[in-house]
């Protein structure tokens, strides 16, 4: 890291020191000494919203469902419609489930206004997402300030549970347990040597390859950091990776932008293996970048594939039903578990809910979900430190196992 070791510890100052002007709507500093000394925000009380009208209430559903990576979003939308289908099938409650989706394009810049269009519903009790880590950070202080669950079926970035949000969890283990894991993969069984660490300088970017490359140098790689905005042409960013001739690329980014910097690595003869985390985990990845170009990719994800999954069979088929025949991606998993783990909290508070009461009782919810067993630690981690290693063989991902499995010792 070097160099980039300082740039990223003179941004992450400043995002300290901006962090109290974001939490305004939650909290206040007060001084200590001689300087001002973030609090942790105090989150609003939703007692009194969010309760049934009608015989409905909803849930809601915050993430990408336009722009360039709205796959990742479709796909955990997609896996909560299965479980709100099954619940009012089954009448698993003495009301009936709603679904209310809000589109924020994985943006920390359209995060508030999707954020603000659940709280504003009086019927939503909860939200399952954000999903991109930059999204949510920058929509938490609403929910935090108007007392509304928040489950997030994907946001990575470890600093999300150190803000002091406690309306906030997420049923993903965060990158600090995917970069380990990652970096043992790529030092320990691909046996790399040289290893050159993107990052998309987002909020999961950043956060991905920060876990990774002190993991990688612990391990004995080499390792040389770079950080590009999403671009349309990564044409001088191929040619500065092949002049560095790594053992391996790993890209912290999502999917869209991979296919276009795997076609100009490829287009530059990069000899190396490409390898990225859990937002390139996605069959648009093979889409976009072509099956040529594609094939031999490496990908890693703290998230199962229920398509290859024999407990998941029934789980498949409910979804391709609900949704014209599609099948499961990454974070429908997810976003089914964070689902049925709020219906289960629903079924237990019988008519007495609205967000407050639903926010309190979740935070002690034990479920046996498809993915993992859901619980939380009191920071709103989810309990499992799992990490799936996918490849790209024939033009179709296919899951080699987890890491614990498969890294050498």
């Amino acid at each position: 890291m070097h160099d980039s070791t300082q740039r990223r510890l003179a941004s992450l100052a400043v995002g300290v020191m901006v962090l109290p002007l974001a939490l305004t709507a939650c909290s206040k500093s007060s001084s200590s000494g001689g300087g001002a000394a973030p609090q942790p925000p105090k989150c609003g009380s939703g007692a009194g919203v969010g309760k049934p009208d009608n015989g409905t209430i909803k849930i809601g559903f915050q993430g990408p469902l336009s722009g360039d990576n709205q796959q990742l979003g479709i796909n955990a939308r997609d896996g909560m419609k299965v479980a709100i289908d099954e619940a009012n099938k089954n009448n698993a409650l003495t009301y009936k489930l709603e679904l209310v989706e809000s589109d924020d394009m994985g943006s920390p810049d359209q995060g508030p206004t999707a954020a603000q269009k659940l709280i504003d519903d009086p019927g939503v009790v909860a939200t399952v997402g954000p999903m991109f880590s930059g999204a949510t950070k920058a929509s938490e202080p609403q929910f935090c300030q108007n007392g509304m669950l928040s489950i997030s079926p994907s946001a990575t970035n470890p600093a999300l549970t150190s803000l002091g949000f406690s309306n906030f969890v997420r049923v993903i283990a965060p990158d600090t347990v995917q970069g380990k894991a990652a970096a043992d993969y790529i030092v320990k069984t691909l046996t790399a040597k040289k290893v050159f660490s993107l990052d998309d300088k987002s909020e999961y970017g950043t956060g991905l390859s920060g876990a990774l490359e002190p993991q990688l140098q612990a391990d004995g790689a080499q390792v040389i950091h770079d950080g590009i905005n999403p671009t349309k042409d990564y044409t001088s960013e191929a040619t500065k990776i092949v002049g560095q001739n790594p053992d391996v690329l790993y890209y912290s980014g999502y999917y869209a932008e991979l296919a276009l910097l795997a076609k100009a690595l490829k287009a530059k003869g990069f000899k190396g293996k490409i390898i990225s985390g859990d937002g390139s985990n996605d069959d648009q990845y093979i889409a976009q970048a072509g099956k040529d170009v594609a094939e031999g990719t490496f990908l890693t994800c703290a998230c199962g594939d229920a398509n290859s999954d024999p407990h998941a069979k029934s789980f498949v088929t409910q979804y391709s039903a609900v949704n014209n025949g599609a099948k499961p991606g990454t974070y429908s998993g997810e976003a089914y578990d964070a689902t049925n783990a709020l219906i289960e909290v629903l079924k237990g508070l019988g008519s007495n809910v609205d967000r407050a009461v639903v926010l309190e009782a979740f935070k002690k919810v034990n479920f046996p979900g498809l993915t993992k067993q859901v619980s939380f630690q009191p920071n709103g981690e989810v309990q499992g430190d799992a990490v799936y290693v996918y490849q790209v063989v024939n033009g179709q991902r296919k899951v080699l196992g987890l890491t614990k499995e498969l890294v050498k010792q």
